[in-house]
């Protein structure tokens, strides 16, 4: 899991890059060029180490350059504030894969409650699909502060407080089970 959250910061960090130079400068142009080369810049670097890289650090890339050049065009940051929908939406299309989250707990988890984890993969699905429609409901509003909130507080609270219960249900749940294996 702690792979999948570092993957899923690393796919937003061209966002943040936005976000904090817009919100310092107001300058929607200056966020979205610096945006870009961060996104461009972190997937040479990548390459430059031998990584390997993705499908989705490649679509992040690419909504970077193709959302980034249309803000640019039209002066209108709503575009970049529709990028994290799309990763939101995409991520959570591949979180609909039956067992997609069983390499990400321990072996212990994924031996003494698989179901419990498949059912769990779809929740996290679930959110990152309300995230993304969240993200796009506020995105529409042109509003950058709300934006901002959301995507700093509202999106990633979602996330811990996600994760959190996860880990206490699990377990909760493994604790259960090997109780009642034993007597």
């Amino acid at each position: 899991m702690k792979d999948a959250l570092l993957q899923l910061g690393t796919d937003f960090l061209s966002a943040l890059v936005f976000l904090v130079l817009y919100l310092i400068t107001g300058n929607a142009l200056l966020g979205t060029s610096v945006a870009i080369a961060a996104a461009i810049a972190q997937v040479a670097y990548s390459r430059i180490k031998g990584r390997p890289l993705g499908f989705m650090t490649y679509a992040s890339l690419g909504l970077v350059v193709v959302l980034g050049t249309v803000t640019l065009l039209t002066n209108d940051p709503r575009f970049m504030f529709a990028k994290p929908a799309i990763a939101h939406f995409a991520v959570g299309a591949i979180m609909l894969k039956r067992g997609w989250m069983l390499r990400y707990v321990p072996p212990i988890v994924a031996e003494t409650i698989p179901t419990a984890v498949d059912i769990a993969g779809y929740a996290w699905a679930a959110l990152l699909f309300a995230l993304g429609l969240g993200t796009i409901a506020v995105a529409l509003s042109g509003d950058l502060k709300l934006w901002a909130f959301y995507i700093s507080f509202v999106a990633v609270g979602a996330k811990i407080a996600a994760f959190a219960i996860q880990y206490v249900t699990f377990r909760l749940l493994v604790t259960h089970r090997i109780r009642a294996a034993r007597a």
